[in-house]
């Protein structure tokens, strides 16, 4: 062969890396084009991901006496009645509350109460704020002036809250509906996802027990945090609406966050038992503290009935899901957020005790 001639066995190689920048670029714009679809509506369909995953074992049982199609559809249906109703109610009061909150700054036209005379006695704080409440209470406007700029900012961040309400109450009932889709064809969506984590992995048992424990932990705090605290807002709520309580949707909304964060509801229900004693005839009171007390504790017979299957995710986990998934998603994030963080900080966890391949690649410490 002529030394100048090009040698075949140097050409493949260049060849072949060209091929592999071409597959790379495609897949590369592959995923840009369909993440622009997929994005706008990233959370809905996270939580309806949420949704299907929770939802999967009734439709199994289901789908033995009304069929596949039939099961999905019942689910669905029932699902958005009952979830729609009690989100109106709370969504509604708590916009309008809102709303009167920062019109009645806006236009001088708020009452506050005088503050208590307890107040004053607070260590280090108790005058000060004593003074501060004192002026609200009995000259508005010169509070606005004095107080305005720092009330400003908040104020904005509850209005920008109340009008998203509408938004985020649609979102609920849309991703209820496309989670009956979902479980609709729960096997084939199990089925790609087993598939995905058996490439990723490279492991046909890995990928299956990864699938089966993210499944796990999302049923795990779906039911098991997520669900216990919807239940009990929506108990303690009952009472707050059916009293007559002001700002019963935000109570609520307060409620559902301690319930989340695994802090007892009763630190804010007992001062609205005192408020309702104040205000109220003493037997509906007296029903009302009853009621409010068993649904505040309602989480501790919940819990053993719905709590620990796949739930591996510390409080702390929960608690910052929580936190970023309202401000990144607002309503629809306070219950995406801890579901998504604890399957995140689950799969690390699985992968950090993951042994390592026998034969790798290790240090040798010195010679002794």
């Amino acid at each position: 062969m002529h030394p100048n001639a090009p040698n075949p066995d140097h050409a493949l190689p260049h060849s072949t890396m060209i091929d592999a920048a071409l597959k790379i670029g495609l897949l590369a714009l592959l995923v840009y084009a369909c993440s622009r679809i997929i994005l706008p509506f990233a959370g809905i369909l996270l939580w309806s991901v949420i949704l299907a995953v929770m939802l999967n074992p009734l439709h199994l049982r289901l789908a033995v006496r009304l069929g596949n199609r039939w099961s999905a559809v019942l689910i669905g249906l029932v699902s958005v009645v009952v979830m729609l109703v009690p989100m109106i109610t709370v969504v509604t009061s708590l916009g309008s509350s809102i709303f009167s909150l920062v019109s009645g700054l806006q236009n001088h036209t708020l009452t506050v109460p005088p503050p208590p005379p307890w107040l004053a006695d607070l260590p280090l704080v108790g005058q000060k704020l004593t003074e501060t409440w004192a002026l609200v209470a009995t000259n508005m406007p010169a509070a606005l002036a004095k107080y305005g700029q720092m009330l400003s900012g908040p104020a904005t961040s509850l209005m920008s809250f109340a009008g998203g309400l509408a938004a985020g109450e649609l979102s609920f009932v849309l991703s209820f509906a496309i989670a009956a889709v979902l479980v609709a064809y729960g096997k084939g969506a199990a089925e790609f996802a087993r598939r995905l984590l058996e490439r990723v992995t490279g492991s046909t048992a890995r990928g299956a027990h990864l699938v089966t424990l993210t499944a796990a932990t999302i049923r795990g705090v779906a039911l098991g945090v997520v669900g216990v605290a919807v239940i009990q807002a929506l108990l303690v709520g009952i009472g707050f609406f059916v009293i007559g309580v002001p700002g019963a949707g935000l109570l609520t909304l307060a409620t559902l966050l301690l319930a989340i964060v695994q802090v007892p509801a009763v630190l804010l229900t007992l001062p609205v038992i005192v408020y309702v004693f104040s205000t109220e005839a003493t037997t509906p009171a007296i029903i009302f503290a009853v009621w409010t007390l068993f649904a505040g504790l309602s989480d501790n017979i919940l819990k053993p009935l719905m709590l620990g299957r796949g739930l591996e995710a510390p409080m702390p986990v929960i608690l910052i899901g929580v936190i970023g998934g309202m401000l990144v998603d607002g309503l629809l994030g306070l219950f995406v957020g801890p579901v998504l963080l604890a399957v995140g900080y689950v799969l690390l966890n699985e992968w950090l005790h993951q042994p390592s391949v026998e034969g790798g690649p290790r240090i040798e410490g010195p010679a002794a």
